[in-house]
């Protein structure tokens, strides 16, 4: 089982912002689900896996510039646990499904 932690910060130019939402843009789950996608690949050493989402729950918004701590946990099955955390708030949490061999 492996576990790791990532630090990423949303940059203020990020491609999604201009339709998430005008004047006031915030990180869509799509986004930050696609990060964890790419960090439980960097944790496990095997990039271009066709994870499924598992579950993603979303409480938070995210804006420009905020910094991220990704935790990412490998259960017995092969899935990840996720949970997303701003300096002071959970984001999200979720799971991602490993492709069936």
């Amino acid at each position: 089982m492996a576990e790791a932690e990532f630090h990423w910060t949303v940059p203020a130019d990020h491609p999604a912002f201009p339709g998430h939402f005008p004047g006031r843009p915030i990180v869509p789950g799509v986004v930050l689900l696609d990060r964890a996608i790419l960090f439980a690949e960097e944790m496990l050493g095997r990039p271009g896996l066709a994870w499924q989402i598992g579950n993603a729950k979303f409480f938070s918004p995210v804006a420009p510039e905020e910094a991220l701590t990704f935790a990412l946990v490998q259960k017995p099955s092969g899935a990840i646990a996720l949970a997303v955390r701003a300096t002071n708030r959970e984001v999200a949490t979720g799971s991602l499904t490993p492709p069936v061999p």
